[in-house]
């Protein structure tokens, strides 16, 4: 699904911030557009994060990277840490960061816990 005719246009990145994108279109971009819809503020909050800073070095229960088999994934025949960040008590976004390109690919963005985690 590529961007059409009423879709928000989502500016490039300054320098020394990452691009954001959408490692899967029809997954990650109706979730995203659920979770703006549930918590705009905090939907905000998360893409500024990870425009600004996906991985910190102090990690918190709201952002942290993801362990066992989560803790990488491969976007693009590049294997990459994965990172989540929770929006809401229920709602995550997790992304794959590409540090080369300094690209954050979100992989999941939903108002639903995702059960992959739950496993980890």
């Amino acid at each position: 699904m590529s961007a059409g005719r009423g879709d928000r246009v989502a500016p490039p990145a300054p320098d020394g911030h990452w691009e954001v994108r959408f490692a899967d279109a029809a997954a990650s971009a109706k979730g995203w557009e659920n979770l703006a819809r549930q918590a705009r503020e905090n939907t905000f909050r998360a893409w500024t994060v990870m425009r600004t800073e996906p991985a910190p070095a102090a990690e918190t229960p709201r952002h942290h990277r993801l362990k066992g088999s989560l803790a990488h994934g491969t976007h693009r025949g590049r294997t990459c840490r994965q990172w989540q960040i929770e929006v809401t008590g229920a709602g995550r976004v997790r992304c794959l960061l590409d540090t080369s390109r300094a690209t954050c690919w979100i992989t999941f963005a939903g108002t639903g816990h995702p059960r992959a985690t739950d496993r980890s």
